[in-house]
């Protein structure tokens, strides 16, 4: 009697240990921002993050960022952008991080959707989005079509900046550049930062030092000047920004933990 695999639990094998150290790390993997076991089955109502960075779809984004925050057009940028960093790039820190599996963020895999009365973007990856493996991985000789053997741990890291900064978020970077004239230092520390809070947040579901896999992870994409991990009040480490998401020009003043603008 030959087994019959679901194709939807095939497809997802590749992305289990990320969704296994969300559980871990938050409790679940239906978080607000992040589409549970991160695979789109159904794409009506997505749209693939091409449509931000093509300027098609990213008016909408920023004026909801303005809305939500009544927000002025610098802020509502640096704000939609510090969102959706965030959820793009937490599979891939925790990717790399529990089991050196790294989804590939490229643009036209990457799925979002937005809804006023929800979350600012919720993400998700299209079925078939590539996974970067090692050659010691169980995958990489499993014959899956959207498993990448890569040689080694820095071709990974090469494949990880590929598509998820220079094939996705600079292109993205730049057209919100052109439309409200933020700096890339402002953009990439909030990039910077999430990469190192999802770590640090996940840090008791993951092998290895925490400070050790974001220095690995933001050398890698050349924003490691633009944070600091710092001993917290309890001795933990926490991150220092040195660069600032521009809350602080809400009308509702905040000032994120970390942040370089001091109280």
């Amino acid at each position: 009697m030959t087994a019959v695999i679901d194709p939807r639990a095939r497809a997802a094998a590749p992305l289990a240990p990320i969704s296994a150290t969300l559980r871990v790390a938050f409790g679940t993997d239906d978080l607000p921002g992040l589409h549970p076991g991160l695979l789109v089955d159904n794409e009506i109502g997505w749209i693939p993050a091409t449509g931000l960075i093509d300027g098609v779809h990213l008016p909408r984004l920023l004026d909801a960022a303005a809305q939500r925050w009544q927000a002025k057009r610098h802020a509502a940028a640096a704000l939609a952008w510090k969102a959706y960093s965030y959820w793009v790039a937490l599979p891939v820190a925790l990717g790399w991080a529990s089991a050196r599996r790294v989804p590939l963020m490229r643009a036209d895999d990457v799925l979002l959707r937005m809804d006023d009365t929800g979350p600012l973007v919720d993400v998700g990856l299209r079925i078939g989005t590539r996974v970067a493996v090692l050659p010691g991985d169980p995958l990489a000789v499993a014959g899956l079509p959207e498993v990448l053997v890569v040689p080694d741990e820095d071709a990974m890291l090469r494949a990880l900046r590929e598509s998820l900064l220079d094939q996705h978020m600079t292109p993205l970077l730049d057209k919100i550049h052109d439309r409200a004239k933020l700096g890339p230092r402002t953009l990439l520390g909030s990039l910077s930062s999430g990469i190192a809070y999802a770590v640090l947040q996940a840090a008791d579901a993951l092998p290895g030092s925490s400070a050790e896999t974001i220095d690995t992870l933001l050398d890698a994409l050349d924003i490691g000047d633009l944070i600091e991990l710092v001993p917290g009040p309890d001795g933990a480490l926490t991150v220092q920004r040195r660069t600032c998401c521009l809350a602080f020009t809400l009308p509702d003043p905040k000032v994120c933990p970390g942040c370089c603008i001091r109280p």
